[in-house]
């Protein structure tokens, strides 16, 4: 009960989907669509003019004939939203984490990696030479005993999740900085689930926090909250940046960003700039949903983030309740091993910007029905 489908969609990303084969009117919680762009009629028309204008792709990478104008726009447009120096586009944000540790680290170097860091990190950990170590979630006691251990080394890069795409909890980032320069260490996020809608200005949970000025590298997705298309990117210290078009390799052998995601992309932070108005709109809507889902009586992982959590344990039990909400006119996944834990299942909900209340109550309805019906309540 627990083999992996995927279901197909027959209409715009959205609140509100049409599935193939079903009727209209599924209210869609489990996208990474934080802020409503995917489908914002000012982000698809900037897709299409870049598109008209700069055409379908590049057929190349970005060294050889791969650069246009709108790649070097949007790098210095992102690099200026994170008040950072300079900035990388990659194919996708898998494709920088795969890129910076082997290019930035050496055998006598090391990186001191967070237990719960999403996927892609560790797989980029493990292509570097670097000594490694890590640590237990956001375990301060835990960290500074291998930061202690790590004093050997030439060069510290401590490596987290800005916000923890599966339990929906934020990393402790003054800590962790207070840490980091007591041991003369560097700090590395990915805030894939937290660029867009974290923060006061939406620039994620080192402005949340208080630290945009002692996080050195930022990695983070065009993928999600900024229009949802896809692209990746790094920002930093120039010299970093520098070096990662020299050495990183997923930068160096991949195709350049197509045009329209670029055009997507670039818009999407335009309107982020230009008001916070839509970041802010995700607070009140997150809080009613896991205050409403407590009452209840359910357990929702995490703290004031729109990834919500709802535990079960048993990973049986969060397929076939996924299964009956979406009977129920609710799209839900469930989640189980390898994705988490053994023993953790649960079904990731996701608050976005473009739910109405009247969504979000029908959405913790659905819940209590069928959890009751399944013994979860």
């Amino acid at each position: 009960g627990t083999w992996k489908s995927e279901r197909v969609i027959a209409s715009r990303q959205g609140p509100h989907l049409r599935l193939a084969g079903g009727d209209a009117g599924i209210i869609n919680f489990c996208a990474n669509n934080y802020l409503g762009l995917s489908s914002h009629p000012e982000v698809i028309r900037a897709a299409v003019e870049a598109l008209e204008k700069f055409g379908a792709g590049l057929s190349s990478v970005r060294f050889i004939c791969g650069t246009q104008s709108i790649h070097k726009d949007l790098e210095e447009k992102i690099a200026r939203f994170h008040q950072r120096e300079d900035a990388i586009l990659y194919a996708s944000c898998f494709d920088a984490n795969a890129g910076i540790f082997e290019a930035l680290l050496t055998p006598e170097d090391a990186v001191l990696s967070d237990e719960l860091n999403h996927a892609s990190i560790i797989d980029g950990i493990r292509l570097c030479k670097a000594n490694k170590y890590r640590y237990k979630h956001m375990d301060m006691q835990d960290l500074e005993a291998k930061l202690k251990e790590a004093q050997k080394h030439r060069l510290r890069l401590v490596a987290t999740d800005g916000a923890f795409s599966m339990d929906g909890d934020i990393a402790p980032l003054r800590e962790i900085c207070q840490l980091a320069q007591k041991y003369d260490a560097l700090v590395f996020i990915d805030e894939c689930h937290a660029t867009g809608f974290l923060g006061p200005s939406g620039r994620g949970t080192d402005e949340l926090l208080g630290v945009m000025d002692k996080v050195t590298i930022i990695n983070s997705t065009l993928g999600k909250a900024l229009g949802g298309a896809a692209g990746g990117y790094t920002t930093g210290p120039k010299p970093l940046i520098d070096l990662l078009r020299q050495r990183s390799r997923p930068y160096l052998f991949s195709n350049s960003l197509p045009p329209a995601v670029v055009g997507c992309a670039s818009k999407a932070l335009d309107l982020l700039m230009e008001s916070n108005a839509i970041a802010q709109s995700m607070a009140a809507k997150t809080q009613r949903f896991r205050s409403k889902m407590a009452t209840a009586g359910f357990t929702i992982s995490g703290k004031d983030h729109p990834i919500c959590p709802v535990m079960l344990g048993d990973a049986r039990l969060a397929s076939v309740m996924a299964e009956d909400m979406l009977n129920r006119g609710i799209y839900v996944i469930g989640f189980s091993y390898p994705v988490v834990p053994k023993g953790k299942a649960r079904i990731r909900v996701q608050i976005s910007a473009v739910h109405s209340d009247e969504d979000i109550d029908r959405c913790v309805e659905a819940f209590t029905e069928v959890g009751r019906k399944h013994g979860a309540l």
